[in-house]
């Protein structure tokens, strides 16, 4: 039988090799470490947006919840769903040594980005006032809620850009240079917020809506840094004027359209829970839920810190045909998931104060944002379990689970919430029943993976995970 160490490969660059035969853990581990740093960098720029923003007052606060879950959608869906199928493709690509593939996905993953970036901020643009009035909005909340979507939203095919680019260098398995400019994009947001949201000499105060300028400036300063890095040829995968071909835009969009959906499922489940908490509590309440909520969306980075290298090992495995790797590799990140999210769910839980009141110490807020994180905190860890799976199946190019359990967790959450309210009236079953769709989802999808559903021959029940 051959093994992995004894398995022929084509000509491949040596960061490809490593990819295949370096030890798991101090791999995975040597890969993530820059992205995790600088995840966990860019969502501290965004805490430090929203303390800012807090400072206008309740309205502004509860604003920034109405339109959070959009903003982190984009996010979600440009980084994490469409970029995890660029960078699934570039890394099956190379690891099947089709050099000139990987080339030709650079072209075809920027204009993909950019024709859905557009689509998305026209939607926002239009529609913005309905959808976040059904979320409820209202009043003051709801204004402050549009003047900072609609400079966001301006900007989105930046965003878009500078995602699908990182994208294509992390596909390659280069961690580090888009973990830089993320940093640099850091360093430029923390100072420029506050001088544009409340103004400082010459620069007049713009209040929310600063802090939407101040994002879309750093999205436009990391797309130039990512777009001179790649056109420069630095890059493994190397930019290419070719023919947009089908097959091509079917391979990012197979992975990415699917990942799409599931992005979507955890947004829409923030948003419905927003909402529900409106039609049953004050704007306090909201202001509550929408901050304690935002520390589950803060595990959405960091885990993404772990995933894209997860992404690029499973995909490059795949490719090479090492089945058994890529389970062992998406496995053992799983794990160090699971602990990373647990112990900030843990810490929540025990000490919601502690994160809510650097925001607000309005009575009402601290009450439903303590009742959220006591009840939800402790199920984090499930969501890192299956988010950084969820990852690992976009490297094996294999998503019909991950959306699979990820409705049964918006169906648990949501359905279950909405009755748990109809029967109590009471927002804490509402938060039991997110929490319960958290751990099911993350377990759900572990048994699934573990049963071999990456692979034809199903099920693979002596699968080497040691």
């Amino acid at each position: 039988m051959i093994t992995d160490k004894e398995m022929p490969t084509p000509a491949m660059s040596p960061l490809t090799r490593r990819l295949l035969h370096d030890p798991i853990v101090p791999l995975l581990l040597r890969m993530a470490w820059p992205n995790i740093l600088i995840m966990l960098a860019q969502a501290s720029a965004g805490l430090i947006e929203t303390w800012w923003v807090s400072h206008l007052g309740t309205d502004a606060l509860a604003g920034m919840a109405l339109v959070f879950p959009a903003v982190m959608l984009m996010q979600m869906i440009s980084a994490g769903a469409m970029g995890g199928g660029i960078s699934s493709a570039i890394a099956r690509a190379l690891g099947s040594g089709r050099q000139a593939d990987a080339d030709a996905l650079v072209l075809h993953a920027i204009v993909i980005n950019l024709v859905l970036g557009l689509l998305f901020a026209a939607i926002m643009l239009a529609f913005g006032r309905p959808i976040y009035g059904a979320l409820g909005g209202q009043g003051g909340a709801l204004e402050a809620a549009l003047a900072y979507s609609n400079v966001v939203f301006a900007g989105n095919a930046l965003l878009w850009l500078m995602n699908g680019l990182a994208s294509v260098i992390r596909g390659t398995g280069n961690m580090l240079v888009p973990a830089l400019v993320v940093c640099a994009g850091v360093v430029l947001l923390v100072p420029l917020s506050p001088v544009l949201i409340f103004g400082l000499g010459p620069v007049p105060a713009m209040g929310i809506a600063g802090g939407g300028v101040a994002l879309v400036v750093s999205f436009a300063g990391g797309a130039a840094v990512l777009a001179w890095y790649v056109l420069s040829g630095r890059n493994l995968a190397r930019f290419r004027w070719v023919q947009m071909q089908w097959r091509m835009i079917r391979e990012i969009l197979r992975i990415g359209g699917v990942g799409t959906i599931s992005s979507i499922q955890t947004n829409v489940t923030i948003g419905l829970a927003t909402a529900l908490v409106a039609s049953t509590a004050g704007i306090e309440a909201v202001a509550g839920f929408g901050t304690g909520a935002r520390l589950e969306y803060l595990l959405i980075p960091l885990i993404f810190g772990l995933g894209a290298p997860i992404v690029a090992l499973v995909g490059t495995n795949i490719g090479a045909g090492r089945q058994d790797r890529a389970l062992r590799i998406a496995f053992t990140g799983g794990a160090i998931a699971f602990a990373m999210t647990e112990t900030i769910g843990l810490a929540a839980a025990v000490w919601p104060e502690a994160w809510l009141a650097l925001f607000s110490t309005e009575p009402g807020m601290i009450e439903t944002g303590s009742a959220y994180l006591r009840a939800v905190g402790p199920a984090y860890g499930f969501f890192g379990l299956g988010l950084s799976l969820y990852f690992a199946s976009q490297g094996a190019g294999r998503l019909f689970w991950p959306l699979a359990c990820g409705t049964l967790r918006v169906a648990i959450a949501i359905g279950g919430g909405w009755l748990a309210l109809q029967w109590t009236g009471s927002l804490y079953w509402l938060f039991a029943a997110l929490a319960s769709g958290l751990v099911v989802y993350g377990l759900s999808l572990a048994w699934a993976i573990r049963a071999g559903v990456w692979f034809d021959e199903q099920p693979r029940k002596a699968v080497a995970l040691a």
